[in-house]
């Protein structure tokens, strides 16, 4: 199962390498990581899909809580959230192959891309380049319609998300009312690089 992750960091120079070099090494599955400055300068949001149980889960976010540079970690598992994944796809219009429209190559994919409001953004005698978003199943939906065009190259952001408003508000309540977790015995499983540092920041109970 897929859970998306957002993690609130401190612009520091190494951030990202730390995060991602601390995942690797307790060879968590991340499916996408997608970072990004915030309205504040200060700061970066950082957002995971990572794919696994509750339990994997639970260890990732208590491994983020534990590096000096994260502020805050939001687990929107089981929340309602607006998410976008971005994209860039380059498709041939050189394939011969046409659905019988009339329109050839070229025509059918620019009829594609209207119905899935995307945009092109590039032409060449060869190819058209696509900027498509949106959820997903929205992207893996055009990929597999374009593919028998042949996809010459392509690349995508990642998933991005954000808290609905009356989900933020949820969110604010449980906080408050909660009483903070009790310390945790970490000592066999500390990351090297936040052994003499106490993590700044709450972290929140999900």
């Amino acid at each position: 199962m897929r859970h998306v992750l957002s993690a609130l960091v401190t612009n520091q120079p190494g951030v990202l390498a730390h995060i991602s070099g601390m995942l690797a090494s307790r060879a968590f599955n991340i499916d996408s990581l997608a970072v990004g400055e915030t309205e504040n300068p200060e700061f970066s949001r950082v957002t995971f899909v990572v794919n696994g149980d509750g339990r994997v889960l639970d260890q990732v976010r208590k491994q983020l809580e534990k590096i000096v540079t994260v502020v805050k970690v939001l687990n929107f598992s089981n929340r309602n959230f607006v998410e976008r994944d971005l994209m860039l796809i380059k498709v041939s219009t050189n394939s011969g192959v046409t659905s019988g429209t009339g329109n050839g190559s070229r025509g059918e994919i620019r009829e594609l891309v209207e119905i899935f409001r995307g945009k092109i953004v590039d032409v060449s005698p060869g190819h058209v380049m696509v900027e498509i978003s949106g959820q997903e199943r929205k992207l893996e939906s055009f990929i597999d319609l374009v593919r028998p065009y042949g996809i010459i190259e392509m690349v995508r952001t990642g998933r991005v998300a954000l808290l609905r408003a009356e989900q933020e508000n949820e969110l604010e309540q449980s906080e408050q009312s909660q009483p903070p977790e009790p310390p945790e015995d970490d000592s066999g499983d500390e990351d090297p690089a936040s052994e003499e540092t106490e993590t700044e920041g709450d972290p929140q109970p999900e």
